[in-house]
């Protein structure tokens, strides 16, 4: 779904998940690796502090992807 939103719209997708090939698989463009599968986008067992930092880098590593040109399926590792 997000590939065809990116070519009819042309507006770029970012697909936030924990099970990377299954994203290859159905053909998502940019793709940043979620935390967990209970908690994709954070960790609220280590506390309000980590959660927010690591939901903060996860966004904007998701903003870089967004803006990033590619030509292929791109996976946007942590730094």
């Amino acid at each position: 779904m997000t590939r065809e939103i990116e070519n009819a719209a042309g507006v770029p997708v970012v697909q936030i998940a924990t099970i990377v090939p299954i994203m290859l698989t159905v053909g998502a463009n940019r793709i940043v690796p979620g935390v967990a599968i209970p908690h994709p986008t954070g960790k609220p067992e280590l506390g309000e502090e980590v959660d927010r930092a690591a939901r903060k880098e996860l966004i904007m590593r998701a903003f870089h992807a967004m803006t990033t040109p590619i030509t292929e399926q791109t996976i946007f590792e942590k730094n």
